[in-house]
C-alpha cells in the first residue's frame, strides 16, 4: 500500500508532463497489485517452451518469463513436462512442497489429541492396547494395577525382527498424523482427528530408530526395510477408510511401490 508521500510525489511529476488519468492509473495498479516477498516462491513456472519448473528445479530462480500453476500436476495437466532428468522422489517432493503448504500451516500434534487416549477408563490406554493385542505372547505389566506394559514378544513389521522389552519400542501411526493433516485431516472435526490417532488399524509396534527415521513421511518417500508391500498396503488401506487425499503424483508412487513389492 502507498503512503501519502509517495503519492503526492508520484501526482506532481505526472501531473507536469500531462496525461494526468492515464499514467496515474497504470503507476498506482501496478504498484497495489505486486506481491509481497517471497508471494510466488512456491509456484510452479511453466515457460514457453513448455517446461514446468517448480521451486526444486535447477532453472527454477533463472526462469524469469512463465505462466505461474499452484502445483506440478495443474501444470502438467496444461500440456506442461517436467524438466529433463527430474522424477522419482525429485518429482515428489517438488509437488508435496507446492500442493500441501496451506494445509501444513498450523498442524499440532495436540490438535488429534493430548497423546494416547483411555476411552474407556480401565487405565490402559491405546499405547498399552495395542502392545497387549500384537504381542504374540501374554505380556507383563509394571506392577498389579495393569496399566503399563513391560514385556511381551512383538514382530516389527519394518524388520520382522523380534522386540522383547516395551521400552524398545514405538507405536507407529502407519499414516503418520502430520501427514494425514496435510492431505484432509485439518478439515476434520477434532473428535474424528481422535478417533483416527487411536485407532488401532493405524498402530504398529515398531523399533524406535525406525519410528523416528520415518517421521512424517508417506511411502511415496520412505519404505521400511522389510515387510515393504505389507506397510505400503496398510497405508493405502487407511487412508481409503478415511477418505484422505494424496497428490496425483503421490498416488502414482504408490501404486509404484505397490507394483514394486506386492508382486511377487
Amino acid at each position: 500500500m502507498l503512503d501519502k508521500p509517495l503519492v503526492s510525489v508520484i501526482f506532481r511529476d505526472i501531473k507536469k508532463e500531462g496525461s494526468v488519468f492515464r499514467i496515474t492509473a497504470v503507476l498506482v495498479s501496478a504498484l497495489l497489485v505486486a506481491p509481497a516477498p517471497g508471494a510466488l516462491a512456491d509456484l510452479v513456472k511453466k515457460t514457453k517452451s513448455g517446461i514446468c519448473h517448480p521451486p526444486a528445479s535447477s532453472y527454477y530462480d533463472r526462469t524469469k518469463n512463465y505462466k505461474p500453476f499452484n502445483s506440478v500436476e495443474s501444470c502438467l495437466a496444461a500440456g506442461g513436462r517436467l524438466p529433463k532428468g527430474m522424477g522419482g522422489q525429485q518429482t515428489d517432493k517438488a509437488s508435496a512442497s507446492v500442493t500441501i503448504a496451506s494445509n501444513n500451516t498450523g498442524y499440532e500434534r495436540s490438535k488429534f489429541g493430548h497423546g494416547w487416549d483411555d476411552s474407556d477408563g480401565d487405565c490402559q490406554d491405546s499405547r498399552a492396547e495395542a502392545l497387549i493385542a500384537q504381542s504374540s505372547t501374554t505380556v507383563r505389566f509394571a506392577d498389579e494395577r495393569r496399566c503399563r506394559v513391560v514385556t511381551g514378544r512383538w514382530i516389527s513389521p519394518f524388520t520382522g525382527k523380534v522386540i522383547q522389552n516395551a521400552s524398545d519400542i514405538d507405536i507407529d501411526h502407519v499414516v503418520p498424523l502430520k501427514w494425514a493433516w496435510n492431505h484432509g485431516a485439518n478439515t476434520w472435526s477434532r473428535a474424528k482427528r481422535e478417533k483416527f490417532a487411536n485407532d488401532p488399524v493405524n498402530l504398529w509396534s515398531v523399533e524406535l530408530s525406525l519410528n523416528r527415521q520415518k517421521g512424517a513421511r508417506g511411502p511415496e518417500e520412505w519404505l521400511p526395510p522389510a515387510g515393504k508391500c505389507q506397510y505400503v498396503s496398510r497405508f493405502l488401506r487407511i487412508t481409503k477408510i478415511y477418505g484422505l487425499d494424496p497428490s496425483q503424483i503421490e498416488s502414482q508412487r504408490h501404486q509404484q511401490r505397490l507394483a514394486e513389492h506386492c508382486s511377487r
